[in-house]
């Protein structure tokens, strides 16, 4: 199993690196990241707690989280994280999930991170069927979702609560078997 990927000058690889725990802290003092980790990604420490628990994930088996990093052999700028995760080998599915630093957004990251992760999953681990998920007040996360060949399967009614406030999910899916989507045109 390959534990980093290229594709269109970024690199996936596992998070542990030198620098990562200041990315994430840095990443996640943005407010719309506050819902992207199951708790507050506050101090050094919390970030520190944030990385170790990738790792240990992966040595588990169970996800597999990747740094999104900028450039060729995975030293550039953390840009985000894209992961595979709720693996389940009897059914050969997993889940996928992203998010993407402010600078980095619009930029077509997150959908080349994304098909990478897919392919690699099905490819290294084998996967079936990959789902992800997003509010339905997040075009952006669908758009990201339907570029990277994930196909759109329902609405998840009030299936996540946040701030005391209940959010509608949009489901997708990607099969081994579809196509991979047409590659989109990269900008700097």
């Amino acid at each position: 199993m390959r534990e980093s990927v290229e594709v269109s000058g970024l690199v996936l690889r596992p998070w542990g690196a030198e620098g990562d725990v200041d990315a994430v802290l840095e990443a996640f003092a943005e407010p719309l990241m506050r819902w992207q980790a199951p708790q507050p990604v506050d101090s050094v420490e919390d970030a520190q707690q944030w990385v170790r628990a990738r790792g240990a994930q992966w040595e588990a088996g169970s996800a597999f989280s990747f740094a999104v990093v900028d450039g060729h052999g995975g030293d550039g700028a953390v840009l985000g994280n894209v992961a595979v995760s709720a693996v389940d080998r009897r059914h050969s599915t997993g889940w996928v999930s992203y998010w993407i630093t402010r600078t980095a957004r619009g930029r077509g990251v997150a959908t080349r991170a994304c098909r990478a992760a897919a392919r690699w999953a099905f490819d290294d681990l084998g996967l079936f069927r990959l789902e992800l998920g997003h509010r339905v007040n997040n075009p952006a996360s669908c758009r990201v979702a339907t570029a990277a060949g994930f196909a759109t399967e329902g609405i998840q009614r009030q299936k996540l609560l946040y701030d005391g406030v209940r959010y509608d999910v949009e489901s997708h899916a990607r099969l081994a078997t579809d196509p991979d989507p047409e590659p989109e045109p990269t900008t700097p």
